[in-house]
Parts: C-alpha cells; structure tokens; sequence
C-alpha cells in the first residue's frame, strides 16, 4: 500500500515531559514531514525547553530538524511554570545541560512566518503543544501570512471536565489566555481544541513502564526514567497511580482521526480573574453563532497508547497490545 503524500507540519511545544513524547511519537510517523520545532516558554522557561527538543531529537537521531527559540514570556500576564509536574530541568531529572552559548538563529515567529510564505498556501499546517503565544505573536506580526495555514491542532483547554491548574482552566491556556482567545477567535483556518476531555483518560501506568523496561533499548530506558517522575507528581497531586500524556493525543489525532470526535462550537478563552484560562464553549444553537472550533470531547484511550507506543517500539507491538488490554481491565488505579 503506498503512503499518502506526509503533511508538512511546524511543531510548536514547551518539552515537558509530555511534549517531549509526543515528539518522539511525531518523528517516529512517517505521515509526518516536520518542518522544524518552535518553542514557547510553559511547562518551563523557553531556553530549558529548547535543549530539551535539541536532546530529544539526538536521542532520535534527527538532528537535522531545526529548532527555534521563541517567546520567553506571555503576552501580557507574567510567566508561571510547572517545575512540580516536570522537574526543574522539564524531563524530570533527564533534561538537557543548558548550552554555554544560546541559540542564535531565526526566531520561532520568524521561521513560522518565512516557512508559510516559503511553501505553498493551505500546505502547512501547525501542531500547538504548548501555550500559544508564538502563533498569537505571529498572527499580530502578519496576520495574513498565518491565514495560509492550512490546520492548527491545538493542545488545550477543557469543555465537560474540571481544569488541571485551577477549577476550570487547563494549564497550556492559563499560561497564556490572551494569545490562547487571540489564536481561537482570530485564526481563521480549521482549528481543533484537544482538551483535558480527552486527553484525562489517556494514562501512562506502571505496567506500561514495566514493560518498556524490558525492551533493553535506550528510548524506552528514557521514557520510563523520564515518566517516573511525572507518575509520582500525579500520585502526589491526585491520587493516580500512572501519568495523564496529553501532548501525545493532539499529535496521535492529527494523524489518526479514528481516535477521537468531537463537534464544532463557538469557543473563546477567559483572560482574567477566578476563570482566567477557562476555554468558553457555547454549546447552545444560535445559527448567528458560528462555530470556529472542533472540540473533541470523545477519545479512544486504549487506541491512543497503542498508537503512541507501537510507533516507538513497532517490534513489540504484540506484546504493548497485550499490555494495554491487560491493563484496560484494571484500570488506572486511584486513591479516593
């Protein structure tokens, strides 16, 4: 069966754990032609994340694909990071030795700029794994230029389910509301909300990491060094014994649309006070109300974490098939 033509795509992330995976399961899916890497200060500041990518990728051999350096902070509100989900180096301990020198080439809203203008218009399109200030910067920058993207894939916010940073806001947008509501309500390519709806009920467990260590490979010896430390901050913080990946859904969607639905609605993002980074959902009919974003709200877990790790270790994929069944039966388990 011969592959269809890879979609030319720009990853714009904040590595973190779970971004970190999800590029792994990105340069590992040959449906995928990775532009380069943006990166955006989130889980932690913007210069940790970007030699956080730049070792990802040489963990991957795929040092050919450029990472830039972008926004450092939010637009207008100050930076708060999450060291107590990540570590204080982003990958829990595993992270990169900051360089001596910082990166010195194009900017992140610059190559995402020069590359929708270099390639063809409706080619490109943008996988937002991080809070979205560098397509918010880059859309106040050039507007016009950022209408060629031809998709935008959106990691965040929260539509039928609580919050993870506060009652009602997922982090990615609460770090930055403003660029958030700017990208939802102003981008005017198809765009898709990949929200904590979806992503909550995609869990990394022990038994999965018990398997990946048998592998004797060096990837997998890294992602579950890399998940042990996520795993304990969901124990700490919430009583579950396993890891919530969400980054790895919103790439695992964009290539396989099987794995979750939704349905489009109106949506904008709460900027300010108790509510600050709340994605809004108008789920009621109003035909002047049109929508302007696909919320997924139904996943495929099982399907998700068989997607993600058959990428990254296909020779076990009997084995990860089996496991997943296994623990599907169990669940992921919770102290109430």
């Amino acid at each position: 069966m011969e592959l269809e033509a890879r979609r030319k795509v720009i990853i714009d992330c904040d590595p973190g754990i779970d971004d970190a995976l999800a590029l792994m399961l990105a340069v590992r899916s040959p449906e995928l032609d990775i532009l380069g890497i943006t990166i955006v200060s989130g889980n932690i500041e913007a210069m940790q994340c970007y030699w956080n990518a730049k070792k990802v990728l040489a963990l991957m051999d795929r040092e050919d694909i450029p990472v830039h350096l972008g926004s450092r902070a939010p637009l207008y509100t100050p930076l708060e990071t999450a060291e107590d989900t990540h570590g204080d180096d982003g990958l829990g301990g595993l992270g990169a030795t900051l360089a001596y020198k910082p990166p010195v080439d194009t900017t992140a809203v610059d190559f995402i700029l020069e590359t929708l203008e270099r390639e063809e218009a409706g080619t490109v399109s943008i996988i937002a794994i991080g809070p979205l200030t560098n397509v918010a910067a880059a859309r106040k920058q050039a507007p016009e230029t950022l209408a060629r993207v031809q998709e935008m894939v959106s990691m965040g916010g929260a539509f039928r389910c609580s919050g993870n940073v506060s009652p009602v806001a997922e982090f990615n947008y609460w770090v930055d509301p403003d660029a958030a509501r700017d990208v939802l309500t102003g981008l005017k390519c198809p765009l898709t909300m990949v929200g904590l709806d979806v992503t909550w009920p995609v869990v990394f467990t022990p038994l999965h990491a018990g398997l990946l260590s048998q592998f004797d490979d060096p990837l997998a010896d890294f992602i579950v060094g890399m998940m042990r430390f996520y795993t304990d901050f969901h124990w700490k913080e919430q009583h579950i014994l396993g890891s919530v990946i969400n980054d790895p859904v919103a790439v695992a969607y964009f290539i396989d649309r099987s794995l979750c639905c939704g349905t489009d609605y109106p949506v904008t993002v709460v900027t300010g006070g108790e509510a600050r980074g709340m994605s809004l959902v108008d789920a009621r009919y109003y035909p002047e109300k049109r929508p302007n974003c696909r919320v997924l709200t139904q996943v495929d877990a099982d399907g998700v974490l068989a997607f993600v790790l058959t990428r990254l270790f296909p020779e076990w994929e009997e084995d990860i098939t089996e496991c997943i069944k296994i623990n599907g039966k169990r669940g992921a388990w919770t102290h109430e």
